[in-house]
């Protein structure tokens, strides 16, 4: 059976790390070489949602050695992306590694509330990602990914925060067999049973998350 974790590795675990992953990165040289992404991840490394079109993912605080196994996998056939490929053929080793410590640096992820939640029920994206679907063999996303999908350490990524497109277009690619860079299939696995409404759904809870948890945090906080 596949399935053995949750909506892990959502932006790609590469299969084989290899010694380059262990190259120390600079983040100046880094910057120079960022200069080839700002069109679709921006000068901040936010990233962007375009309705009705392609989303680029925030870059901006993931860890660096995630960034680096994405962009190994870009260059190995792992991951498969038309815009993405020919920008990662065009990098070295030492400039892969350069270049995720410069967008690793740049912001902090959000500092989500990581105190325990009972999912609500009545919201079906909350639930799905919190507490899974045992029935179907769903797990929840946070049993990878951390409570409010904060990420953990460099293998899950947060999810919290991530552009919802994004999101939903890696679960989708995942589902239809268009990406395998997850080991043993576990992201396949989990997505093959997804429909296309659970998918919109965990994607949006993930990216409103932070401004729902403050928002409840203040309201909290002025009773």
């Amino acid at each position: 059976m596949r399935i053995t974790g949750g909506l892990g590795l959502l932006a790609g675990l590469g299969l084989a790390a290899g010694p380059a992953l262990a190259l120390e990165g600079d983040p100046a040289r880094g910057e120079g070489v960022a200069g080839t992404c700002v069109a679709c991840h921006q000068a901040d490394g936010m990233g962007m949602d375009m309705p009705q079109g392609e989303s680029w993912p925030r870059l901006a605080g993931l860890p660096a050695d995630y960034i680096a196994r994405q962009l190994h996998d870009f260059k190995a056939g792992r991951r498969d992306n038309a815009t993405m490929k020919p920008f990662a053929n065009m990098l070295d080793d030492q400039q892969i590694a350069d270049v995720a410590a410069y967008y690793a640096q740049l912001a902090p992820w959000p500092a989500l509330p990581a105190a325990y939640r009972a999912a609500d029920p009545d919201e079906p994206g909350e639930w799905l990602a919190e507490r899974g679907d045992w029935g179907r063999l769903v797990p929840g996303c946070n049993q990878c990914h951390g409570p409010a999908g904060q990420g953990v350490g460099a293998d899950f990524p947060p999810l919290a925060g991530q552009h919802a497109g994004y999101l939903a277009a890696q679960l989708t690619a995942w589902r239809e067999g268009r990406r395998h860079n997850d080991p043993n299939g576990l992201m396949q696995g989990v997505a093959e049973r997804l429909n296309d409404d659970e998918i919109a759904l965990i994607a949006d809870y993930y990216a409103t998350l932070p401004e729902r948890l403050e928002a409840t945090t203040t309201e909290e906080g002025g009773q």
